[in-house]
């Protein structure tokens, strides 16, 4: 039922003559009264600037995702702080490496088989023979990995098999850039393919992708633009997804890339007037026979030299405004490139002038969700995990018989303690109070668990030496009773 209470005397003289034509201008009305309630949801000229197109996760960032890759690229290579941004989530995402562990699918795994599987499988992967170029081992894979997501918001990581007899095991994985993708192809018989993803008709489930031999911007003469229809059980395609139905990434510099470009240049323009305001010169106006011979001219005019003009010449210098707070306005621009990338100002300026303990550890456990959350749902789930597949399916083809089902963990590496002597027996004090288990909070510090048991068995085995404090160990204080 509706309300005529608020209508207007010429709407209900409008409803009066013209039913269908008052009742539309009241509705009207109406809906314009609720968008009201939110400025972000008028017209006015506050959001004149703002886009908000009606496109899914992947067509919102079609037309421009390759531009963002390109720019991306170009601010890293050039411009300071994206490079030290990159370093920054890269380092703290893998550091030495996310560490791989051989364990039972169930409690009932054999010792015997996991140890087996330890010795073929871990030294693989600290090897270069893992990687289809022979360039690097898995722990610089995923550096890499990390490098080209931050830079381009997806990488692709290729299985293949080797039936060498001489490998380790038959697989080598090769890292593509995300370029490799042929969006060219619209459709492989009833399936649609959409940037080079090729999806089943029926499920809508990713079936295969469409890539490159080569990079298309290569240097190579045996650049061809064909491309090979790669089954999805050999391809990991790791990327961010923040919205659902979400298939492909974006830079992690888009949101801050053009403040990026912007503080570049201010930068540069700073430099640049520290270099003018440093010279000082001097101009030696040449009399009625000229200049002198050799003697230089006004093209020559740098710091401490002294130049001469034409007879009849003239020079006047600009009065450049004067531009102040360069700290104040590069500090406000990292720190709004650090909230938008999801790192601490200080990390990414390096400047730790204005912390204490407290602001440190509060910036940092803030930070370490974002880290946390990039390595367990982005490098491990995605790459790791996958790879971890790879590596069982090579391994029962290696030993070519049933072996007891086991899988491939993966602990991230350690987060630096801010201040050990404070931490350290928070950690233990919480164990001790069983609000955390032992086992946890030795992954959180980047160890792992059955390594740090079995290692204090062995420890436990050895003939015991002189502790800390220098007592004499029980088999000497028998000897010398």
């Amino acid at each position: 039922m509706m309300h005529f209470s608020n209508a207007s005397m010429l709407d209900k003289a409008i409803l009066a003559v013209a039913p269908m034509r008052g009742l539309t201008r009241i509705q009207a009305k109406a809906k314009a009264n609720i968008l009201m309630n939110y400025d972000a949801g008028g017209r006015g000229r506050r959001v004149k600037g703002m886009k908000a197109p009606a496109t899914d996760a992947d067509a919102s960032s079609l037309g421009s995702r390759r531009l963002l890759r390109q720019r991306s690229r170009d601010l890293i290579r050039n411009a300071p702080f994206a490079k030290r941004a990159q370093s920054v989530v890269t380092n703290n995402v893998v550091g030495a490496g996310i560490s791989p562990t051989i364990t039972p699918v169930s409690k009932r795994g054999s010792k015997a088989a996991i140890e087996a599987a330890s010795d073929v499988i871990l030294p693989f992967l600290k090897s270069t023979e893992i990687d289809a170029h022979r360039a690097m081992n898995f722990a610089t894979m995923q550096c890499v990995v990390c490098n080209g997501l931050f830079e381009s918001g997806e990488v692709l990581a290729l299985r293949r098999t080797l039936t060498d007899p001489d490998r380790t095991l038959p697989l080598a994985i090769e890292i593509l850039e995300i370029d490799h993708l042929d969006s060219t192809v619209q459709a492989h018989d009833k399936n649609e393919v959409i940037d080079g993803i090729e999806y089943d008709a029926v499920t809508n489930v990713v079936v295969a992708y469409h890539i490159f031999e080569r990079h298309p911007g290569s240097a190579s003469r045996k650049r061809t633009l064909k491309s090979t229809r790669v089954p999805a059980a050999d391809v990991l395609h790791i990327r961010r997804i923040d919205r659902p139905g979400q298939m492909r990434g974006v830079p992690w510099l888009a949101p801050v890339m053009l403040t990026l470009s912007e503080m570049r240049d201010y930068q540069e323009a700073q430099i640049l007037k520290q270099k003018i305001s440093a010279l000082l010169a001097g101009v030696v106006e040449a009399g009625d026979e000229g200049v002198p011979e050799g003697a230089s001219g006004l093209d020559a005019l740098a710091p401490g030299a002294f130049v001469y003009t034409e007879a009849g010449q003239k020079v006047q210098f600009t009065s450049p405004p004067k531009v102040d707070d360069f700290g104040v306005v590069m500090r406000l621009g990292l720190w709004a490139v650090a909230m938008g990338i999801g790192i601490t100002g200080e990390s990414l300026s390096g400047d730790l002038s204005n912390v204490n303990f407290s602001s440190m550890r509060a910036g940092r456990l803030e930070m370490d969700k974002n880290i946390e959350a990039w390595q367990e749902q982005i490098l491990i789930s995605q790459f790791c995990e996958g790879v971890g597949r790879w590596l069982m399916d090579a391994y029962r083809l290696k030993v070519k018989k049933r072996v007891v089902p086991l899988q491939v963990g993966w602990t991230a590496p350690a987060r630096a303690l801010v201040d050990p002597t404070k931490e350290i027996p928070a950690i233990i004090k919480k164990i001790s109070a069983g609000l955390s288990s032992l086992q946890r909070e030795q992954r959180r510090m980047g160890l792992d668990p059955e390594t740090i048991t079995r290692e204090r068995q062995e420890d436990a085995a050895r003939d015991p030496g002189p502790d800390v404090a220098g007592e004499t160990p029980k088999t000497e204080q028998g000897n010398s009773s």
